[in-house]
């Protein structure tokens, strides 16, 4: 019985090493792809490797030993300004998100979620520099009414925002419909609106249902000052295709794989831990399909 043959990574076409490798994360294609041998370094170098990033410091241990920062503008230069979409989680300074923004001025997607050294004005001032924004995800982060307005000047193609937050850090009613506000009067494009947990009442719900005439998706989960009632219920279940009330279950919701806490004084629940799960197996069958057809 002859011995298996067996094909050398190193010897894999690029176009397939690349579709490979980009279902790595940038951690460990700086880390450790790049490191394996010469053709695997030079794929990981090519500037389409880079059209997406996403580096999460949350639930990775290992992570925590690496300069998360350092590693996220290298690999911005390495899109030699081809980045298209881009997240970040539980980590980031204004300093990073100025440096991401000076140099994606193709950017289409920006998530920032956990991101607490970033400030409200960080943010606005990155954002005036990305006008082909259209998703745009600022979650569990300081964010204001006068912030949204920016986002909303500056990106007239902006179709999607989330904007998800525990319910207890802004239950100031004379503030509660800013937010909303803000997107009501500068967002009239936005079809998918995302806003777990936050504190707007049905006169912020109004003006967003007025001022969004092209809304389809609306989440209102946690949303506790809402009350979908009598002609605003009918407006909303006319008007939005997929509609997520204050008391819907959020056992569908990507956040978390903990759950949710709620306080002892019987506040809101509200959402704490990791943001997304790895869905490894998906990844591993994807990779091994690759590699089944490259070897016939």
């Amino acid at each position: 019985m002859k011995d298996k043959e067996y094909r050398n990574w190193a010897e894999l076409p690029p176009d397939l090493t690349s579709s490979i490798l980009q279902r790595l994360g940038a951690i460990e294609i700086l880390e450790n792809a790049q490191k394996v041998c010469k053709s695997w370094h030079r794929v990981c170098k090519d500037p389409s490797m880079w059209r997406k990033i996403e580096i999460d410091k949350g639930g990775d241990s290992e992570s925590v030993k690496y300069d998360l920062e350092g590693m996220c503008r290298h690999a911005v230069d390495r899109s030699q300004g081809g980045l298209v979409e881009i997240a970040i989680h539980h980590f980031g300074t204004d300093g990073l998100l100025d440096y991401i923004a000076d140099r994606s001025s193709n950017l289409r997607s920006l998530r920032l979620v956990r991101c607490l050294p970033i400030t409200d004005k960080g943010v606005a001032n990155a954002i005036v520099k990305l006008p082909l924004l259209e998703d745009l995800e600022v979650s569990f982060c300081s964010v204001s009414g006068e912030c949204l307005s920016v986002v909303g000047q500056s990106c007239p193609h902006l179709k999607t925002l989330k904007l998800n937050r525990r319910p207890r850090i802004e239950f100031s009613m004379d503030m509660c419909d800013r937010n909303a506000i803000a997107i009501a009067e500068s967002m009239p494009e936005l079809r998918h609106l995302q806003l777990l947990g936050n504190a707007l009442t049905n006169t912020g719900l109004s003006a967003m249902l007025d001022r969004c005439p092209h809304l389809e998706y609306l989440d209102l989960r946690q949303c506790s000052n809402v009350t979908l009632v009598g002609d605003l219920m009918k407006r909303c279940f006319e008007r939005i295709k997929d509609l997520r009330g204050p008391d819907d279950s959020t056992a569908d919701c990507p956040f978390e794989s903990s759950g949710l806490l709620t306080h002892s004084d019987g506040f809101v629940p509200y959402l704490y831990g990791h943001y997304d799960i790895m869905a490894g197996d998906d990844l591993m069958g994807d990779v091994i399909g690759d590699l089944l057809a490259w070897g016939g």
